[in-house]
């Protein structure tokens, strides 16, 4: 499987966000673009919702509200929280549509607001803390300390059996025809395969072998960060756990495409690493 983000040619400017003067200076760059971030997560977009929606910045820089995400080609681009004027659309939506770049923008754009809205306040002291490094780092004077933005890892899993089924599962309060790989957070103290062998056992009975990392995605929803693998089953027999997992069946290629095209199952959104995953066992690119 290819990278989340290939070919994305978004600048992160590691070092010149540290100067509080560059940063304030790119927001007067002629080039200079923002976007909004609603309270939903949503981020402003055309009327179609499948493009990035952005204006030129206005007013002062403030750097307790403009947050740098990277240049592109050497203009800035800058993300606000807000209720953006006009349509917005969820990144359900635009990461399936977007190029790479924009995609990659919007994703960080709602990962740094998201962060903000939540972490204001220092996890030690109490104190009020302020934004700095252009959005990506917060500092309480009180504890002169540095809090960067959080990230929770989940593991997302496709599993097949001996004969290359690959295994799809309903979650509970989904639509009724909704199936995907299986997926969970991982706990305190835990590897990632550790909570790829946990998980799966939790919530399909089943036993792994053979388990190889494909791939990442970040998934701001708040903060959490999707690590794909695939694996073998140890046998074929799943007993789901039918609280988180109602049901769960072992598929081949083509009975999957049949009850796909006849309307019976519903599979992931294409701006989702599980569907990335999905495609490429369809097409044959997905081994364990």
């Amino acid at each position: 499987m290819e990278p989340w983000v290939s070919t994305s040619r978004l600048e992160r400017v590691l070092d010149g966000r540290l100067d509080s003067a560059w940063v304030a200076e790119q927001w007067r760059h002629t080039g200079a673009r923002v976007i909004g971030v609603d309270d939903r997560s949503n981020v402003s977009s055309d009327d179609t919702g499948d493009q990035l929606r952005w204006i030129t910045p206005g007013g002062a820089y403030d750097p307790e509200h403009h947050f740098l995400i990277g240049s592109v080609d050497g203009a800035p681009w800058f993300a606000v929280a807000a209720t953006p004027e006009g349509p917005s659309a969820s990144l359900r939506q635009l990461g399936g549509v977007l190029p790479e770049t924009e995609a990659d923008i919007a994703t960080t754009a709602v990962a740094l607001v998201n962060w903000h809205r939540v972490a204001p306040y220092c996890g030690r002291c109490g104190a009020l803390t302020e934004v700095r490094e252009g959005g990506h780092m917060r500092w309480c004077e009180a504890c002169q300390r540095a809090r960067f933005p959080r990230t929770d890892p989940a593991v997302i899993v496709a599993i097949l059996d001996d004969a290359d089924r690959l295994l799809l599962g309903h979650h509970a309060g989904w639509e009724p025809t909704r199936v995907s790989i299986l997926a969970g957070f991982v706990e305190a103290g835990e590897s990632l395969e550790m909570a790829v062998h946990r998980e799966i056992r939790e919530e399909s009975g089943l036993e792994l072998r053979s388990l190889r990392y494909v791939g990442s995605q970040p998934w701001p929803f708040p903060r959490s960060l999707m690590l794909g693998f695939v694996a073998r089953a140890v046998g074929a027999e799943v007993a789901v756990d039918g609280a988180e997992i109602e049901w769960a069946n072992f598929y081949t290629v083509g009975e999957l495409d049949r009850l796909v095209d006849a309307g019976e199952l519903t599979l992931p959104m294409t701006s989702s690493i599980a569907s990335r995953i999905i495609t490429a066992w369809r097409e044959g690119r997905l081994t364990a």
